[in-house]
């Protein structure tokens, strides 16, 4: 059975946020779109409250993932997740908490047993699980420990922004940019980009991917004039993966890699930090781009936004993300087969 047989497990995320409201508007929409089928796991009680706050007439059937196909064509399909209490849009209460994370590895678990194609999550208030005990900085880690708990094999997770423009990929990510220098190693740097290679070939289809990676300093530290972590870490670290024939090259200076011209030279930008890789990926996608988790054993997408508390049950929240990460989720599986 191929993965595009299949379902994609779209998670609630924040009850209160508007991961109800674009999921409500993404499947409303979804001929026009294009919207590959998917299961709901979540609370039936907030989809209908929300579909009438944000004036969206849709049917909403409770539903198993195998028979969730049959289900979209007609109705929402809802894998039923009740949050416990009435959920109001837009105030984030750490009551759901428990249903927030629930959903995530109702997701994950579907997913590697063969049930849905693929995990696309909606956006956590990562805070609200924080006072609920939830022990990871955020998504990533917590789909690495899933896939860990559930095949019993460590695996690395390589978070990835694809937008129609670019890809980017943060080699270190939820931490302050002081510890960033410290926290940057060769190991590190090579072990992403063999990930990044690896995905790009079997989940993207790109037979020779271009890795450009940056350096972390001005100018990629002016050969130690303006730090030493690009000629002593970074540079050696593409000497390994040219050697091992993957074509990564650099450290390039960071300001000039994301021009028009310069996106041409490669398949994805391999940054340093967290906001050295989301800053040009926002500024040039912030609508249409794609968080995808590399180097876990099953497909995982999300909308590159968050919660969004503050228009949540306005009717105004953009489905365009969420539909980019169904649709990319989609076509991954369709490349892909059960088990492989």
């Amino acid at each position: 059975m191929t993965h595009a047989s299949l379902p994609l497990a779209l998670t609630q995320g924040d009850p209160a946020g508007i991961g109800p409201d674009i999921a409500i508007t993404a499947w409303a929409r979804r001929q026009q779109n294009g919207v590959p089928p998917f299961v709901f796991i979540g609370d039936p009680d907030v989809v209908a409250s929300r579909a009438a706050l944000i004036g969206v007439e849709i049917n909403i059937e409770t539903c198993e993932a195998d028979n969730a196909i049959e289900v979209f064509e007609r109705a929402f399909p809802v894998l039923p997740l009740p949050v416990g209490f009435e959920v109001q849009a837009g105030q984030p209460h750490v009551g759901a908490a428990h249903a927030t994370i629930k959903a995530i590895e109702t997701a994950v678990s579907l997913t590697i047993e063969g049930r849905t194609a693929a995990v696309v999550t909606n956006p956590i208030a990562k805070s609200v699980l924080y006072e609920a005990g939830f022990g990871f900085p955020g998504h990533t880690e917590f789909l690495a420990d899933l896939a860990l708990r559930q095949t019993g094999k460590a695996v690395t997770p390589v978070m990835m922004i694809a937008g129609p423009k670019v890809r980017v990929v943060p080699v270190t990510i939820h931490i302050p940019l002081k510890d960033v220098p410290t926290a940057l190693t060769e190991e590190l740097i090579v072990t992403t980009c063999r990930i990044i290679d690896t995905d790009l070939r079997e989940k993207f289809g790109i037979a020779a991917p271009r890795l450009a990676v940056a350096g972390l300093n001005p100018h990629a530290g002016e050969d130690g004039a303006l730090g030493t972590e690009d000629r002593d870490i970074i540079h050696p670290a593409t000497i390994r993966l040219r050697k091992d024939g993957i074509d990564a090259f650099g450290p390039l200076p960071a300001d000039t890699m994301f021009h028009d011209a310069a996106r041409k030279r490669y398949d994805v930008a391999v940054c340093m930090y967290h906001d050295q890789a989301l800053i040009p990926a926002k500024a040039l996608g912030f609508d249409d781009s794609v968080n995808v988790t590399l180097g876990l054993p099953f497909i995982r997408t999300s909308p590159d936004h968050g919660t969004a508390f503050g228009i949540a049950g306005q009717g105004i929240a953009s489905e365009a993300s969420l539909v980019a990460a169904l649709r990319m989720a989609g076509e991954i599986a369709s490349r892909s087969r059960v088990g492989a």
